[in-house]
């Protein structure tokens, strides 16, 4: 997975480069699952799977839990390939969903706010195919209307949290993670503010 995010300031420049960008639909359990894990460790990273599907042009996130085994920290989350094998023969009874990627979170350090960019770090660890989902969780200065931003990224409010959440896809070894569209019901059964 991953280790020892610290953003690259160069990170943004490498991302912009596209091709036909893939489309990310997020359930309402999906959406939950990510925010309560992110909340619930903040000032530390959350690190979770997704689980969906994939069709051609865009991946259907089903649900997202948190993997209670990652070693966190503020600026970095690990998790032990070993872990996964434990859960590996569960999923496997599940024949209609499937991991198809992970999501953690980016929280503020020092005078930087916690952005939804991918580090180096991150880069490193993508595989591919796989869709990574990375929330920026600050905290909150004024109450703000869950809504889809123009750059595929959904942002909003909720408790005492901002959250701005953007989707990656790596579609091979050989390219530069893709960012990708993210649809989801506003507001989710929130009350914003």
């Amino acid at each position: 997975m991953r280790s020892n995010d610290s953003p690259g300031t160069g990170t943004q420049k490498v991302i912009t480069k596209r091709m036909k960008p893939m489309k990310v639909y997020l359930s309402e359990n999906a959406f939950m699952g990510i925010l309560l894990s992110s909340a619930e460790v903040y000032k530390k990273e959350s690190l979770g799977y997704l689980l969906g599907y994939r069709l051609h042009d865009r991946f259907i996130i089903e649900y997202a839990f948190s993997l209670q085994t990652a070693r966190r920290k503020r600026r970095g989350v690990i998790f032990h390939h070993r872990d996964k094998k434990k859960i590996e023969p569960i999923l496997s009874k599940f024949v209609k969903l499937q991991i198809v990627g992970d999501f953690h979170s980016h929280t503020p350090y020092g005078d930087a706010k916690g952005i939804p960019i991918p580090s180096v770090e991150d880069i490193k660890g993508m595989e591919k195919d796989n869709l990574y989902i990375i929330i920026a969780i600050n905290e909150l200065n004024s109450p703000k209307p869950w809504k889809e931003n123009k750059d595929g990224s959904i942002s909003g409010s909720t408790g005492d949290f901002f959250f701005k959440i953007s989707a990656y896809f790596y579609p091979d070894v050989d390219s530069v993670p893709q960012r990708s569209r993210i649809y989801c019901p506003f507001p989710p059964g929130l009350k914003v503010g």
